[in-house]
């Protein structure tokens, strides 16, 4: 039997559904190495750390109704494949700290943005 995996995903930006056309999630634990002087010269141990997510997000840019990017606060941002709203991942705590827009002759407008989220939840 074949393996089934994730294909396209919905966006939804406080339950208003985004026209997305990309995404990435980067999620830093936050740990980093402990350096002690010992005998073997090797570090011994971790440190744990703050995890922050980031997410790199492409957007069509609408002709209207587009939303207002730079004043977003405390928004929540869910994720769920097209076929299986079931396997939700929902950021809290979202806010767009940057973005950029895009022309291109032989395509369409996009809107790169980049998000910073507080919390990440699997439901």
């Amino acid at each position: 039997m074949a393996e089934e995996y994730v294909g396209a995903v919905v966006l939804e930006w406080d339950g208003k559904e985004i026209e997305c056309l990309s995404m990435s999630v980067k999620c830093d634990t936050g740990k980093r190495p402990v350096k002690t002087m010992n005998r073997k010269k090797r570090v011994k141990g971790h440190a744990q750390g703050i995890v922050t997510y980031e997410l790199d997000v492409e957007v069509a840019i609408p002709r209207t109704g587009d939303l207002d990017w730079e004043n977003m606060q405390d928004a929540k941002l869910t994720e769920f494949p097209v076929d299986d709203e079931e396997q939700r991942t929902t950021y809290y705590g979202c806010e767009c700290t940057g973005y950029s827009e895009k022309y291109v002759v032989d395509g369409h407008a996009v809107r790169s943005l980049t998000i910073s989220a507080l919390d990440k939840k699997k439901e």
